[in-house]
């Protein structure tokens, strides 16, 4: 399934929110007319997507690896008894 517009402008928004005037929720609010919460819920579901790769795959790529620095970071500093199995 091909992305919506939506999608694209989301990804849009995350390769270049930086480059304007304003926090990243003023950017988002302004330019898709979304809370920042739920642009990140949309975010996290598009990085799971081939199309959103094919889309911009330096971005996906580069998202996918902060997630898993996150997620290892986040488990380094559990316990060994409550870190997930893998």
């Amino acid at each position: 399934m091909a992305l919506c517009e939506r999608d694209r402008a989301v990804l849009d928004v995350e390769r270049t929110w930086w480059q304007e005037d304003g926090t990243k929720s003023q950017v988002v609010k302004g330019r898709l007319g979304i809370s920042l919460s739920r642009y990140n819920q949309l975010l996290g579901r598009l990085v799971a997507s081939k199309d959103a790769e094919h889309y911009d795959p330096l971005l996906v790529r580069r998202l996918r690896r902060a997630k898993l620095h996150r997620r290892w970071r986040v488990n380094a500093d559990l316990p060994a008894s409550r870190r997930p199995e893998r």
